[in-house]
C-alpha cells in the first residue's frame, strides 16, 4: 500500500486519471439505459456479420459482456467502460513515442479530462471501439514506420481492419497513412514498400464480414450511410447555425481550453504549410496526418452540413498529443477546473435529474414505460408492440420486455436494422396492436396524439388510449401517447413490395 501511494505522489498525472475514471466508474451503477446502449445491444442479441447503420463490433462487445455479467445496464455500461480505460492506457502509450515525461503527463491528464471521454465511458456507441482501435492501429503503425518492425505492418492492417469494423469512418485511417507517406520526404520511399500493401490488404481482408453482409443485402448499409450524407451535402444550404453548434458541441466535448489549443496549433501548421511551403518533422506529420483530415475536413463542412457531434473524435487522439506541446501549466490547471465544475454538474443531473431532457435521447423513463405496457398489455390481451421513432422506443422496451417489440416497419416504413431481424410479419395477422408515440417536447399532460397517417392504412380501427406519464423524482417527466391499433393488415406489406 504505501508503494502505491509513493507511485501516486510521484506520478500526480496518474493520479489524476484514476481519479477521473474513478469517479466515473462510481457513477455508473446510477447511469440508465440509453437508447443508444439498447439498440447496439440489440445487435449483440442478433448475431450477424454486420448491420444495416453500422459494422457489429459494438454488438460483439455488448455481447460478450452481458454474456459474462448478465443482461443488465451495468453490464452494458461497465462493457463501455472497460473499452474507454483500454483506451486510455493505448493512448498513453502511443503518446510517449512523441512526448517527454512532463509533456506525456500533460497529454493524458488532458484526455481523461475531457467529456468525450466521460460519454464514451456511459453510452454504447460505434465510436467506443473505433478509438481503441484507431489508436492500437497508430501504435502499430509508428512500430512499423518508425522503428522499422515489419510484423507491425500486419498488426496495424489488423488493428485499421477492426477500426473500419466498428465504424466506417476508420476508412480515414488509411488515407491518413498514405497522406504522410506522399508528405514526407524521409520515408515516402515506404509506398514501394511490399509491407506498406500488405498492411492495406490485411485490413480490407479484416474487414471481409462487413462487405459481404452489404453484399449479400444490395450494400443496403454503405447506401444508407454514404448516400444519405452526399445527398444532404450536395443540397448545399449555408447555415450559420450549424457552424456555432459545431463550434459549441466541440467546447464541450473538449472543454474550452483544449478546443482553443486545438484551433491554434491547426491554424500555426496550416499557416506554415501554406504560406511558407514548410512541412513539419516527420514524426509531427505523423500526428498530424491522423488529425487533420478528420477534424479539420468535417470542420469545412460546418457551414453547409450538420456535422454530429462524435464525428470529430478520432482525431483528438492524435490532436490531445500535439495539444500538450503547446499547453502551459496554467492552461492545464484551467482545463482541469472547468472539467471537475462540468463532471460535477454530469453528476447532479444523473443522480437528480434536475433538468428535464426533451428528447428521447434520454436514460430515464424508459424501464418504467416497459411496466405500464405489460400491464396494459394484461387488459388487452393478445396483442403486439411497435412504435415510430426509428429505434429509440422499439429498442429499450425490447432490452426491458421478453416479448418482440416492433418499429416502424409494421407500417411500411424504414426501421434500420429493425427490417434486418428476420421477423415474419404475416405472422401477426388480424392481431391487435399497441402504438407507442412519445411526447418529446412534453408540456401538457391533457394534450391529445395525432394519429399517425399510416396506422388507418394497417388496421381497421384506432382507438387513443389514456397516455403514460412518467414520474421522475415525484415530477411528471415524460409522455406517451398510446393507441389500440385493432385487425393488422400485414398483407399490404407484401403489395407493396410488389
Amino acid at each position: 500500500m504505501d508503494t502505491i501511494k509513493t507511485f501516486l505522489k510521484n506520478n500526480k498525472a496518474i493520479s489524476w486519471v484514476l481519479g477521473f475514471q474513478l469517479f466515473r466508474l462510481i457513477l455508473l451503477p446510477f447511469m440508465g439505459l440509453m437508447p443508444q446502449d439498447a439498440y447496439y445491444h440489440l445487435y449483440g442479441q442478433n448475431l450477424s456479420l454486420s448491420y444495416f447503420d453500422h459494422p457489429g463490433m459494438i454488438g460483439y462487445i455488448l455481447r460478450i459482456f452481458t454474456d459474462v455479467f448478465g443482461q443488465t445496464i451495468f453490464a452494458i455500461k461497465f462493457a463501455d467502460f472497460v473499452i474507454t480505460s483500454l483506451t486510455i492506457v493505448s493512448f498513453y502509450k502511443l503518446a510517449s513515442y512523441f512526448l517527454s515525461k512532463q509533456k506525456l503527463q500533460k497529454a493524458i491528464v488532458l484526455l481523461a479530462s475531457t467529456i468525450f471521454i466521460s460519454i464514451l465511458s456511459f453510452n454504447s456507441t460505434p465510436d467506443v471501439p473505433l478509438l481503441l482501435f484507431w489508436t492500437l492501429s497508430l501504435i502499430c503503425l509508428y512500430k512499423a514506420i518508425f522503428e522499422d518492425k515489419k510484423v507491425f505492418w500486419v498488426l496495424g492492417g489488423i488493428a485499421m481492419g477492426f477500426a473500419f469494423d466498428s465504424k466506417y469512418t476508420a476508412i480515414i485511417l488509411q488515407f491518413g497513412l498514405l497522406a504522410f507517406l506522399i508528405f514526407s520526404n524521409k520515408y515516402r520511399k515506404l509506398l514501394i514498400s511490399p509491407w506498406l500493401w500488405i498492411s492495406l490488404i490485411v485490413s480490407i481482408a479484416i474487414t471481409f464480414p462487413v462487405w459481404y453482409w452489404n453484399y449479400q443485402n444490395e450494400f443496403a448499409s454503405f447506401a444508407f450511410q454514404g448516400g444519405e450524407r452526399t445527398s444532404s451535402i450536395t443540397k448545399f444550404k449555408f447555415s450559420p447555425n450549424f457552424f456555432f453548434g459545431a463550434i459549441g458541441h466541440q467546447m464541450v466535448l473538449l472543454l474550452p481550453v483544449l478546443f482553443l489549443i486545438f484551433v491554434t496549433f491547426t491554424y500555426k501548421y496550416i499557416k506554415r504549410a501554406l504560406l511558407k511551403f514548410r512541412i513539419p518533422q516527420a514524426k509531427t506529420l505523423f500526428l498530424l496526418a491522423f488529425f487533420v483530415p478528420t477534424f479539420v475536413g468535417f470542420f469545412i463542412l460546418t457551414p453547409i452540413y450538420w456535422v454530429k457531434l462524435n464525428w470529430m473524435m478520432p482525431s483528438y487522439i492524435t490532436g490531445i498529443i500535439l495539444a500538450a506541446m503547446f499547453i502551459n501549466k496554467k492552461l492545464l490547471k484551467a482545463q482541469v477546473i472547468i472539467s471537475i465544475v462540468f463532471h460535477v454538474l454530469i453528476s447532479l443531473q444523473i443522480l437528480f435529474y434536475l433538468v428535464p431532457i426533451k428528447s428521447d435521447d434520454t436514460w430515464v423513463g424508459w424501464q418504467e414505460l416497459s411496466e405500464e405496457i405489460k400491464l396494459l398489455q394484461q387488459e388487452k390481451t393478445d396483442t403486439f408492440v411497435f412504435s415510430d421513432d426509428n429505434y429509440k422506443t422499439s429498442a429499450c422496451l425490447n432490452f426491458f420486455m421478453e416479448d418482440r417489440i416492433y418499429a416502424q416497419n409494421i407500417i411500411g416504413l424504414p426501421a434500420l436494422h429493425f427490417d434486418y431481424l428476420g421477423d415474419d410479419l404475416s405472422t401477426l395477422k388480424n392481431k391487435n396492436a399497441i402504438f407507442i408515440d412519445s411526447d418529446k417536447r412534453f408540456k401538457n399532460k391533457d394534450k391529445k396524439g395525432e394519429n399517425h397517417p399510416l396506422l388507418s392504412t394497417y388496421f381497421d380501427k384506432i382507438t387513443e388510449l389514456e397516455p403514460i406519464i412518467i414520474k421522475i423524482n415525484g415530477k411528471e417527466s415524460r409522455k406517451f401517447f398510446v393507441f389500440y391499433c385493432e385487425n393488422y393488415k400485414p398483407n399490404l406489406l407484401l403489395n407493396d413490395n410488389n
